[in-house]
């Protein structure tokens, strides 16, 4: 087991980097795939629980006896829950030894997916899913750095590429078997399948994952303080817009897709895009450590061009598969890309900039649906695609301009 003891300082001195045994280069190094791989299984179930509702609607609703509006709120609510909560907790937690903290998070996420899965009443429902966004927030702010501190420096991209490998799968595999799972033993036991998935996390953490010091107090760093270091805030830009940019569009595809008569394909639509995103994490875990900004400026071209495709072409149903392909390429390596490289910026503050990041990820998502529903109403689904468009241009900017801090050529190896 790592300690404080036992590990060296990673670039920026943002985290104990692993230690480089037998004199070895880190290219020689071997990750602790098992633990890892625990870490994205948390990714995924926090992932996959956020979105779990969505699939799951009428049958949630008729027992819950409130509106499908009403039940789809749920979502809502566990978004609402992460973003209020990472940044103060993340602060308020930060001299808990790490292990301390996950274990802590998983075992109060598990406890509220067991309310959820029990309650029939909508206020209590709401609750529950409320603790069960502050749980995975704080996991998820957390979750990152324990992936770095486990790695050589060398190999921290791709440790943070397999950590973070749960998100696309839990949205283009999990939420369909999800719901799956929902229509054929009911909307109840896929909650409970989401406990007992996380009960067996719990042990697995403590049997495989590394253990490491918080902060001392006078190294607690401030949020507003981070702000001010160069390089975090323009990946917080980036974070924010990106994610608005792809919520739009991903929160309402079904629709979209309907509209474009081609509702039947929407799970083909959603493999084809997962398949892709999961290519998009190996090419970043592999290349992130020395190209973070051309990944960064592809990942943004990438899905700029599956939006313009869908907004001039969708109506030709082969080119709206190959948009899909395009758009699961561009960002199923962005969550990857933007943890890498706020912590790269934040250095010693890094697990505050990872907050942030968390926090304005789950605004941007919950943004994105009301956005979203508004376009919808007001302009029809065809203005996803050019909104989403729209959007990326800044993003781009952003990218392009922050190369000195932020997206630099060259990540720090030392």
């Amino acid at each position: 087991m790592s300690t404080s003891q036992d590990t060296t300082t990673a670039p920026g001195g943002d985290a104990p980097a692993a230690p480089t045994a037998g004199g070895g280069s880190d290219e020689q190094q071997k990750l602790p795939l098992f633990a890892l791989l625990a870490l994205a299984t948390a990714v995924f179930i926090t992932s996959l629980t956020e979105t779990l509702p969505a699939g799951l609607l009428p049958a949630m609703s008729n027992d819950l006896r409130v509106s499908e509006s009403a039940t789809g709120q749920t979502v809502t609510i566990y978004a609402i829950g992460t973003a209020l909560t990472a940044i103060p907790l993340t602060a308020a937690t930060s001299a808990w030894r790490r292990k301390a903290l996950l274990l802590t998070a998983m075992a109060g996420f598990a406890a509220a997916n067991t309310v959820t899965a029990v309650s029939s009443v909508y206020g209590v429902t709401m609750v529950a899913r409320f603790v069960a966004g502050v749980a995975a927030g704080l996991a998820w702010a957390l979750l990152a750095g324990y992936a770095r501190r486990m790695a050589p420096v060398a190999l921290q991209g791709k440790a943070i590429a397999i950590a973070m490998a749960g998100i696309p799968v839990a949205l283009s595999l999990g939420v369909p078997a999800g719901t799956f799972l929902g229509e054929t033993l009911g909307w109840r036991t896929a909650f409970l399948s989401m406990t007992g998935l996380t009960v067996v996390l719990l042990l697995w953490i403590v049997v495989a994952v590394p253990d490491y010091p918080g902060q001392q107090r006078g190294e607690r760093p401030k949020m507003l303080g981070t702000l001010r270091i160069p390089g975090v805030t323009p990946v917080l830009f980036v974070t924010l817009v990106f994610v608005l940019a792809h919520t739009i569009l991903y929160a309402y595809v079904a629709t979209y897709l309907e509209d474009l008569g081609m509702g039947g394909d929407t799970d083909v639509v959603l493999l084809v895009f997962g398949a892709a995103s999961l290519l998009s994490i190996w090419i970043v875990g592999a290349q992130i450590h020395r190209r973070l900004r051309v990944l960064t400026v592809a990942s943004t071209l990438l899905v700029a061009v599956s939006a313009a495709l869908l907004a001039a072409l969708a109506d030709n149903p082969a080119l709206v598969y190959v948009a899909a392909a395009l758009w699961g390429l561009g960002w199923g390596g962005v969550p990857t890309l933007l943890q890498t490289a706020v912590g790269d910026a934040g250095g010693k503050s890094a697990d505050a900039a990872q907050a942030m990041l968390v926090t304005l990820w789950n605004v941007a998502m919950a943004a994105g649906g009301v956005i979203g529903g508004i376009l919808l109403d007001q302009l029809g689904s065809d203005s996803f695609p050019w909104s989403m468009l729209l959007l990326l241009l800044p993003v781009l900017a952003v990218v392009v301009l922050a190369r000195e801090h932020g997206f630099p050529p060259k990540r720090a190896t030392a």
